[in-house]
């Protein structure tokens, strides 16, 4: 196990070496295209040259600039990479003011409302990818309502067979519990940059970092307690190895999991509405509480067997 965390530290150390290139003094040296590209970079995170997937069926565009009365249209398609190619604000616009214009290649491009592009697109990166399919409301909603039933059931059950399970009739290591902490701790922390920064995260998403130390602080702490839970679980596994045999060892990670996607759709849920800060207070209290009085047999047992 020590030659596993010892492998993953490292690899962190590696990721987190970045450098940032210094400008020179000629970069400030801007045209006023650029200055209106900086701007609406810092304003929407994304600007000329991003590129984008299309994620809808179907996405059409105009040929022509959005100042033209009739223009002609042209489509792009689920799973073709476009890249932004220019922008364009316009006032009298009553549906959206910005537009932007894609290209897929030189053959197929156009202009598109803002607000319709980001609908039918997300970046090009899978971290973004990933984000955007976890975040998608309807998703989530059906996930939290199937884990919730499923794991409910799961968990009396195993419960009802005395079956080893986090917080309820633990093993001896305390592991299981830290990674349900970190679960519930992230999830909080995720709800809360959603709640009181929300631009952050929207930057985060066009332009995401696995590495903490290249991020603001709340996010490299996001960050950080993601590769803590991967951490955590692989010294799960390996407890669970030396101490249950495989069957029971599966049916423990069943449970864990359960419990695990339980803690995150209620802190997740509940942070939006202030509730989980005193909510995971409590669930702190209530974990180690338990964790103690749960591993006393095992200790007393183990001195028992010691002595014998």
């Amino acid at each position: 196990m020590r030659r596993i965390l010892f492998v993953i530290m490292s690899t962190l150390l590696f990721v987190s070496c970045y450098k940032q290139q210094s400008q020179s003094t000629d970069s400030w040296d801007l045209t006023e295209k650029q200055i209106d590209s900086i701007s609406f970079s810092s304003a929407h995170h994304y600007s000329q040259g991003y590129n984008f997937v299309v994620k809808a069926d179907s996405l059409q565009l105009r040929k022509l600039s959005p100042a033209e009365v009739f223009s002609d249209t042209v489509s792009v398609y689920g799973g073709d990479h476009i890249v932004v190619a220019d922008f364009m604000t316009v006032t009298s616009d009553t549906i959206d003011t910005v537009w932007v214009k894609v290209a897929r290649d030189q053959m197929t491009q156009g202009w598109t409302h803002e607000k319709t592009l980001l609908a039918s697109v997300e970046p090009d990166d899978s971290v973004s990818q990933f984000i955007d399919t976890f975040s998608d409301t309807h998703t989530l909603i059906f996930m939290a309502l199937v884990v919730f039933v499923g794991a409910t059931y799961g968990i009396r059950l195993l419960i009802k067979r005395r079956a080893p399970i986090v917080h309820f009739h633990d093993i001896d290591s305390f592991y299981p519990m830290i990674l349900a902490l970190l679960v519930s701790s992230s999830a909080t922390l995720y709800a809360s940059i959603q709640l009181f920064n929300p631009e952050s995260w929207r930057h985060f998403y066009y332009h995401p970092s696995l590495n903490p130390f290249a991020l603001p602080p709340h996010l490299g702490l996001f960050i950080s307690s993601v590769w803590a839970i991967l951490i955590v679980s692989l010294a799960v596994i390996d407890e669970l190895r030396r101490i249950l045999n495989v069957s029971d060892a599966l049916i423990y990670l069943s449970g864990l999991a359960a419990v695990c996607a339980i803690d995150y759709i209620i802190f997740s849920i509940s942070t939006l509405y202030y509730i989980g800060y005193p909510l995971l207070a409590a669930y702190y209290y209530f974990a180690i509480r338990t964790y103690v009085k749960h591993i006393n047999p095992y200790k007393a047992e183990k001195d028992r067997n010691s002595k014998a």
